[in-house]
């Protein structure tokens, strides 16, 4: 269908309009890319069509960056590219090759730079029947709000031995006292009030919205006092604020929470790892800082299957932008072999409907993924570590998907 066909979302009084036929940028992807955009595709118009027949239809543009755009046009990450997802405002992608000792330091922290994707949003919850490490990964029911545009991946640092890194080495120790080795490269890590209270607020917001229990701010502070410590405080204030009578600290409550309010309270990061393991179900909604977020959502991945489990969502909830993504990596030694997973961008792509307000198509993907991986038809890093199952390919666990959603 001709992308005059399609319309753009709008964005009308804080809120997310989609035309039913809404024009959506994707890019497919590097490395294994190609074929998970394949099989994914198929599962989103399936979808789509089960629930609304031909009343609604999505129409496809793509979009260049990585590996295919920099062969056609010599840019890693075409200008036109943010353009497309700034006209069209909701869009998804496959895994993304970083560039090597050129370019951009990471296309993905690019895009999200470029259009303020704030918010990285990262559900992370056990399907039955997949492989886990630990015992019982179905108390594994979390959703990470990561900052996404702070910390340390602003890229602020100096490399060991420059003349501009002894330079500021020499104002830091003449300045503040500190004392450095001089052979230290040095990195700055801001993190500001403004980036940890939008933050903050995206997450009580997704919690109260879906009448999650508690929202945990994750962080380190007992060390990094001006920096994590301020994401916590920062954080607590904003909740005490703006969401008074909704809300209830885990101090004011004595930790024992109130019926009908949302529990804020906080994790050191290493207690937070320890205790995600031992007591998960303890935890809903966490909302923290970018490395942390880096961490701790891939960690729980583990829990409940990988990486190829796990879908993720950029969001800037004020603008409405929005980019959803495959959450793993381009895994070349396997592109063109239709062999991997698809289901991060499959579960992305449900993660891509709700936004837009079409959760029954959302509801469609994810019943039809896990009747899916419970008949133990299942892609090759799930087979070998499921006891009786069959390996299929990319392509037929996603048009397995398909069936399974009619049903």
């Amino acid at each position: 269908m001709a992308l005059a066909a399609g319309e753009r979302i709008a964005f009308v009084d804080g809120r997310l309009v989609a035309p039913d036929r809404p024009i959506i940028p994707y890019i497919e992807g590097d490395g294994t890319g190609p074929d998970i955009w394949r099989a994914a595709v198929r599962v989103f118009d399936r979808a789509v069509e089960l629930c609304w027949k031909r009343k609604r239809r999505i129409v496809w543009k793509e979009v260049l960056a990585g590996e295919k755009a920099f062969k056609e046009t010599k840019n890693w990450l075409p200008q036109e590219t943010i353009e497309a997802f700034q006209e069209h405002r909701v869009g998804i992608k496959g895994p993304l090759t970083t560039p090597v000792g050129e370019g951009i330091r990471s296309l993905n922290v690019a895009l999200r730079q470029k259009l303020d994707l704030y918010a990285c949003v990262r559900p992370v919850r056990h399907f039955p029947g997949v492989p886990s490490p630990v015992k019982e990964p179905q108390k594994v029911d979390m959703v990470v709000f990561r900052e996404n545009t702070e910390d340390v991946y602003v890229g602020f640092e100096l490399e060991s031995g420059k003349e501009e890194t002894k330079d500021l080495l020499e104002h830091l120790l003449k300045k503040y006292g500190w004392h450095i080795r001089p052979d230290a490269g040095i990195g700055i890590k801001p993190i500001s009030k403004f980036g940890s209270q939008r933050l903050v607020r995206a997450a009580i917001d997704y919690a109260l919205a879906r009448k999650r229990k508690s929202v945990t701010l994750v962080h380190k502070g007992n060390i990094q006092k001006f920096t994590e410590g301020a994401f916590r405080s920062w954080g607590y204030q904003l909740a005490k604020e703006e969401y008074r009578n909704r809300v209830i600290t885990w101090e004011d409550s004595g930790g024992k929470p109130q019926k009908g309010k949302l529990l804020i309270k906080d994790a050191i990061a290493d207690a937070f790892f320890q205790q995600a393991l031992t007591r998960p179900e303890e935890f809903d909604v966490i909302a923290t800082m970018n490395l942390n977020g880096d961490y701790m959502s891939d960690a729980l991945a583990a829990q409940v299957g990988g990486l190829g489990m796990a879908p993720g969502g950029n969001i800037n909830y004020e603008s409405g932008y929005a980019i959803f993504e495959a959450t793993h990596g381009t895994a070349p030694k396997y592109a063109g072999l239709d062999k991997v997973n698809p289901s991060s961008v499959i579960l992305s792509g449900a993660m891509m409907l709700d936004y837009m307000g079409w959760s029954e198509a959302a509801r469609k993907i994810e019943g039809g993924i896990e009747k899916t991986l419970a008949s133990r038809k299942v892609t090759y890093d799930l087979a070998r570590l499921m006891d009786g199952a069959e390996e299929i390919s990319c392509s037929q666990f996603g048009a397995l998907v398909c069936e399974n959603m009619e049903e």
